[in-house]
């Protein structure tokens, strides 16, 4: 039983860890994710953020 507990307990704290990572970088404004990639690689890279709901440009 305790075995079970602290798999959860770990699972939970990776969980806790990602949600406070994905909170900061959304809070986050105007940030890089990448530069000096190509025009296509760029375009790629927005469609998927877009279709996640992200708001993106690119320059």
């Amino acid at each position: 039983m305790e075995l079970v507990g602290s798999w959860s307990d770990r699972i939970r704290d990776k969980v806790v860890v990602v949600r406070v990572k994905a909170k900061a970088l959304v809070e986050k404004s105007h940030t890089i994710l990448k530069a000096r990639l190509s025009k296509e690689e760029g375009e790629k890279i927005v469609e998927k953020l877009k279709a996640l709901g992200a708001k993106v440009i690119l320059e």
